[in-house]
């Protein structure tokens, strides 16, 4: 991505200086705040840890503090500026970890190039601290800085430059071997330079199970050959070989993979071409790799590459590293960060790259399809699923390892993780949990739809679900196959036009219809339709629910489930319902999508069955009646027709907490309630919005998901008969997982 220098610069400087700040957790906002944040309620925790040490943990962010430590002696392609002039890549690091696995830091910089000098001041960092990020500090020092660390201090030391670029590289290796059909106790490796990162590559790549024989090490000065006395030192010595190879050249010819962590253009195209079969080239050094993406692709077709840079494919990037392996790490209170830990880390990433990336990472890589091959072997770096599947193998391997302190249960923990995603993540595990229970068998028309077969593939590996598709058989099996998904032995396909109850459903439909206008024929003509089909299939029982509307226009696909299985007798409309989730709340919106200007028995309506259907999610509804009128302020026909909907509702479900007419500001705000409208049968601010009309309730939950943080859920279709559900047009992935799971609890509340 190009930026200019006044760029760059203007985004550090502008505003607030530096890319970081402190924001309290706590209120400070009256003098009991004050209090308990300072004197004297402080001295209350701090008795309590002086009497037992691992309190700290729970009344400090110790356990969620990270220190970035650097003396600016090799700050990634600066090299030696010094720790001032490094402060602004460490405040860097402590907004990746901040965003990425949510972990607080401060950026310690030390104006020392002793080692002893850095090894001190950290050492004595401890109680602060809950890790030890380790950062731009030159070899051979940082090894000497790392290891006694380790050894001396009883939280997890973790040096990025050694071992970040070794853990994501090795998972890239993993796949890019499946690939290319190569063993990895056979390969032959050279790796192009021997500093902090080279040695560290190549101790995690023995580990992974490449043969420390087949490993040679080249830096500046050539093969590290047994005997060699210049440049050397106790790492390189380890890797050093009994050859008489001396040139990076020499090692190259019949390499199975080169691994650079050197300098730009060291390797020529003749080297690559001297290579062996299905080569593998990582070329590391940044911002220029060891040889252009398009020079090594230009010599060898069979090539897989991976480089440092994002605009090539498969970017060993180290953001994929350090913030989740600190975030299982620190939450098992692990006092190290082992090769167990790295090596896990390194599986877990591999493993994901081979399953269906989300479209929201598709579209934040710019909406072209991603898909496991040779331009694909490690997740991208804005994958969200990355820190649910790589803290959650660190957490595992630290607990399996003797080195956590706080053993916990993984399943738990997955859905903290979860929720640290963001409160959508939290409320769906809610209902994908219950879904699970009872699993229903749900058909989807758009069978054969990519989409809706992706979204099959998260209901089934979630366990939520049974899915039926509709369509051409042969058509849906091929796009399986082209999407690479692992669905066939657990979906049932239906082609319409040749099964076998199509008879069946015609017949039924004719019964239903014959009195509207439908004949025999007609009837025969309509249910080769699949979303009528699949309807018939929910109102015979032949399924539970059905989910659709991926790629149509909404009254296409109301309609047919508006026709077969018709309205609920209990209800007298059908209307449409949007969970609304925000950073820390959720609220309900109705009628968005189905009546356009219901009346006050309408709106009645509306407001008493949205509240049952949230109560049978497991909320209990706090109903506030919308209008431009706050209690009789501005009498208007518009504002009456909200008011009589209240009296109705009141009469009909008296246990109801309900209250209107009211403007949005007055629903949602305590202070306005409390202080201005006493009377208030709300005390609280509401949790379920029902506008006056769809106009109204349409705008306000586009605008809440386009201009905040919102995400909508839905439309969840409240009054049918049996569970029917309809996407929006050009839902993603992810909306069709989550609108199935509340189908199909809807499916098992209905039972």
């Amino acid at each position: 991505m190009a930026f200019t220098k006044k760029e760059a610069l203007d985004y550090h400087s502008q505003g607030r200086k530096g890319k970081i700040e402190v924001r309290s957790t706590k209120p400070c906002l009256t003098q009991k705040d004050l209090s308990l944040a300072y004197t004297p309620g402080v001295a209350v925790p701090c008795l309590e840890i002086e009497k037992e040490p691992e309190k700290a943990y729970t009344y400090t962010a110790k356990g969620n503090l990270v220190a970035v430590v650097s003396n600016g002696t090799a700050v990634l392609g600066l090299g030696n500026i010094g720790p001032l002039a490094g402060k602004p890549v460490m405040e860097g690091k402590g907004v990746l970890f901040k965003r990425f696995a949510d972990i607080d830091v401060f950026d310690i910089e030390i104006d020392s190039e002793d080692p002893e000098d850095v090894i001190k001041v950290t050492k004595l960092l401890e109680p602060t601290f809950g890790g030890i990020n380790l950062e731009d500090i030159k070899a051979p020092e940082c090894f000497l800085i790392e290891e006694t660390l380790k050894k001396e201090m009883n939280i997890p030391v973790f040096h990025d430059d050694q071992h970040g670029t070794a853990i994501i590289s090795g998972a890239a290796l993993i796949n890019a071997l499946e690939i290319q059909k190569k063993k990895i106790n056979k390969v032959k490796i050279v790796i192009n330079g021997a500093g902090a990162a080279g040695i560290a590559v190549a101790d995690l790549y023995v580990n992974l199970g490449i043969r420390h024989e087949n490993i040679i090490m080249c830096d500046s000065r050539g093969v590290i050959y047994k005997g060699r006395e210049k440049g050397m030192n106790p790492y390189k010595e380890k890797y050093a070989k009994e050859t008489k190879l001396r040139t990076l050249a020499d090692a190259m010819k019949n390499a199975d993979v080169f691994m650079g962590c050197s300098i730009a253009d060291v390797v020529s195209k003749e080297m690559v071409a001297s290579m062996n079969d299905r080569p593998v080239i990582f070329a590391m050094a940044n911002p220029d790799p060891e040889i252009k993406y398009e020079d090594a692709l230009s010599v060898r077709k069979d090539v897989i590459m991976a480089t440092g840079r994002s605009d090539y494919p498969n970017q060993v990037n180290n953001v994929l590293g350090f913030p989740f392996i600190f975030r299982g790490a620190l939450d098992v209170r692990a006092t190290a960060i082992n090769m167990e830990m790295k090596i896990a880390a390194s599986q877990a990433l591999a493993k994901l790259a081979k399953e269906d990336v989300p479209d929201e990472v598709i579209r934040a890589y710019g909406g072209q399809k991603i898909k496991f091959g040779p331009e694909y072997i490690i997740p991208k770096p804005f994958d969200p699923r990355v820190l649910l599947w790589e803290a959650v193998a660190v957490a595992k391997a630290a607990m399996e390892t003797g080195v956590a302190q706080k053993p916990i249960d993984i399943d738990e923990y997955t859905q903290e993780l979860e929720a640290r995603l963001g409160r959508q993540k939290e409320v769906m595990r809610i209902y994908l949990n219950k879904a699970k229970t009872l699993p229903k068998k749900i058909v989807f028309p758009e069978g054969d739809e990519e989409k809706i077969l992706r979204a099959c593939q998260a209901i089934i590996d979630e366990g939520i679900a049974r899915p039926i598709l509709l369509g051409n058989k042969e058509s849906i099996v091929q796009k399986i196959k082209e999407l690479d998904l692992h669905i066939l032995d657990d979906v049932k396909i239906i082609d319409p036009i040749q099964d076998s109850k199509m008879d069946k459903y015609v017949e039924a439909f004719y019964q239903m219809r014959q009195r509207e206008g439908i004949t025999r024929v007609k009837a025969e003509k309509i249910l080769k339709t699949r979303n009528y089909f699949g309807s018939m299939m929910v109102q015979t029982g032949d399924a539970d629910c059905l989910v659709s509307g991926v790629n149509m226009n909404y009254v296409d696909t109301i309609r047919p489930a508006l026709q077969v299985v018709k309205v609920n007798p209990e209800y007298k409309i059908v209307s449409g319902l949007y969970m609304m989730i925000f950073e820390n709340d959720v609220m309900f919106f109705a009628d968005p999508t189905v009546n356009i200007e219901p009346g006050s028995e309408e709106l009645a309506e509306i407001a008493i069955n949205t509240a049952k259907s949230v109560r049978q999610l497991g909320v209990e509804p706090k109903v506030a009646m919308l209008s431009f009128s706050d209690f009789g302020s501005n009498p208007h026909p518009l504002s009456e027709k909200v008011k009589k909907a209240v009296e109705i509702v009141m009469e009909k479900m008296p246990d109801l907490t309900i209250d209107g007419e009211m403007q949005a500001d007055t629903a949602v705000v305590t202070e306005i309630l409390n202080s201005t409208y006493p009377f208030s049968h709300l005390k609280e601010k509401a949790n379920v919005l029902i506008f006056p009309d769809l106009q109204s309730g349409n705008i306000a939950y586009k605008l809440l998901e386009r201009l905040s943080e919102a995400k909508a859920i839905g439309p969840i279709l409240i009054g049918m008969n049996k569970p029917i559900h309809v996407l929006q047009r050009g839902a993603s992935v992810d909306d069709i997982v989550n609108l199935s799971a509340i189908a199909v609890v809807d499916a098992q509340n209905s039972d």
